[in-house]
């Protein structure tokens, strides 16, 4: 289940980002922190976006009439996934990331597994929520990170 792979230390709320590249570096800095991925990983993923382009852009969903869009950043396990881990983080004012369907991002949900299968569950979960449009206004009515983990129990039935 996602529940399994968040921890509070992994959710950030409102995080300002000056652009994608910074998006993705304040999201995965906890992962970093608490030694689930390298610097490598996360430098790996910037590369994949600028070789292959935003493919980790997702969906989008409409929120209270407004568009949002939803990223899962990521990089292969071999380059420098320690733990299996998932993030939530809202931006508190949506980023291009270079998507001609899907821009500006809100949503990034940054992913470390540690080998192709360790997070089959976890991504299941995450879709489920994905298509729960009441799962968005809570998450953007969320004051604390364990408000959010409160959420994702609550919708996994936990």
């Amino acid at each position: 289940m996602l529940s399994d792979l968040l921890d509070p230390s992994l959710v950030q709320l409102n995080v300002e980002a000056a652009d994608w590249k910074d998006a993705i570096y304040k999201a995965t800095q906890p992962m970093v922190d608490g030694g689930k991925v390298t610097e490598g990983y996360v430098a790996d993923i910037i590369k994949g976006k600028e070789e292959l382009g935003p493919y980790f852009v997702l969906t989008e969903h409409v929120v209270l009439g407004t568009k949002v869009i939803v990223s899962l950043p990521h990089a292969r396990p071999e380059c420098g996934a320690l733990e299996s881990a998932i993030g939530i983080v809202t931006l508190k004012t949506p980023v291009e990331f270079g998507s001609e369907a899907n821009d500006p991002v809100k949503y990034l949900f940054p992913l470390a597994a540690k080998d192709s299968d360790a997070h089959l569950s976890a991504l299941q979960s995450l879709v489920e929520l994905l298509a729960d449009p009441d799962f968005f206004d809570q998450l953007d009515s969320a004051n604390t990170p364990q408000d959010v983990m409160d959420l994702v129990h609550a919708k996994e039935g936990k």
